[in-house]
């Protein structure tokens, strides 16, 4: 992974994605029809117009795109440090999905469109048109990429018809059958579900890493009886167990995230995906019991990371749906453990 790359992505984050920034969005995107039956996804939270047109000037959307193409050709395994890095600012935008997006479009020999791409895996059939529950960033957006069986369908979100989800920044869409008529569509080259627990496990582990180091600091700056709660030992051991979770989930999430083109591997996303949920729940439960009641607060910037942390979790199936993916791989592999592991890690060392 090209240093220079993460280094600019790091000057624009923070200064362009601070977590002033990222309540502002919430704040106006809530303003705007945010709990309406039918918002008007038209209305585009101003401060999210801007952090995007940074974005786009600076190419970052463009990363997995072929250099032919006008992308810098990275493969997934060097976008994980790309990925990691939004979780650990807590993006409020779909950049990653926008990013993978994009590729997968190119790959179809689509033009790409201009403004962020949200991902819905599993479009439904609804009467003559179609919807999707819960599409992450859809209020930020300007189009879905979407699954429908074999095929990938790329529609505009200001032709559906939205209604709140659990998320301020997501939505439920409904796309009527005129919409779907000027729909692009091409065959997908794998499952966009896979696709996007991969790049979810990397901004878990971002956020992960934001909670745990927000929260080793607040240890060591919060008097309590003279000295900082960080030398008591519960303190100290809850932060031990913290830093076990993140450090794990870390690597699961290089796993996940372990390949040399742009279509992931779903054993790997699977084990992942499963390992970040898990350290998520833990995670953000230690992170809440250290900081007390000023951590719930919407002043203060812990709620930013663990509200992700738990909206990521679930998002693109939570542990259990993978910790039961890799449970089969292991039930097809004939319950040979060290074969499964094998094919995880990739590694020689392994087979040794």
């Amino acid at each position: 992974m090209d240093h220079l790359i993460i280094d600019a992505l790091r000057d624009v984050l923070t200064g362009q994605c601070t977590p002033a920034v990222v309540r502002a969005i919430e704040n106006e995107v809530a303003a705007h029809n945010g709990c309406a039956p039918e918002a008007d996804l038209t209305k585009i939270s101003a401060t999210a117009a801007t952090l995007w047109q940074q974005i786009e000037e600076t190419g970052f959307a463009d990363l997995l795109l072929p250099e032919e193409a006008g992308g810098a050709g990275l493969a997934l395994r060097d976008a994980f440090a790309v990925w990691d890095l939004l979780g650990q600012h807590a993006m409020p935008l779909p950049l990653p999905e926008t990013m993978l997006a994009r590729a997968w479009l190119v790959a179809a020999g689509v033009a790409v469109p201009q403004g962020a791409i949200a991902l819905a895996p599993h479009l439904l059939v609804e009467g003559n048109g179609l919807c999707a529950t819960g599409v992450r960033g859809a209020r930020v957006a300007q189009w879905v990429l979407g699954q429908q069986g074999s095929d990938l369908l790329l529609l505009p979100v200001a032709g559906a018809q939205a209604s709140p989800s659990i998320f301020v920044l997501d939505a439920d869409l409904r796309w009527k059958a005129e919409t779907l008529a000027s729909a692009i569509r091409v065959a997908a080259p794998a499952s966009l579900l896979v696709a996007q627990a991969g790049l979810v496990s990397a901004l878990l582990a971002g956020s992960l890493l934001t909670t745990f180091e927000s929260t080793l600091n607040f240890a060591n700056e919060r008097q309590q009886f003279g000295r900082p709660i960080g030398k008591f030992q519960a303190i100290q051991h809850e932060l031990a167990v913290m830093a076990e979770h993140v450090s794990a989930a870390r690597m699961a999430a290089q796993i996940a995230c372990e390949a040399g083109g742009v279509l992931a591997d779903p054993l790997k996303v699977a084990v992942g995906k499963a390992r970040t949920g898990e350290a998520a729940v833990e995670v953000a439960s230690l992170a809440h019991s250290i900081h007390g009641a000023i951590g719930f607060t919407t002043e203060f910037d812990l709620q930013l990371f663990t509200r992700r942390l738990h909206l990521w979790r679930q998002t693109a199936g939570s542990e259990s749906y993978w910790q039961l993916q890799a449970g089969q791989a292991l039930v097809a592999a004939g319950g040979m453990s060290l074969d499964v592991i094998r094919q995880i890690t990739g590694s020689a060392a392994a087979a040794a």
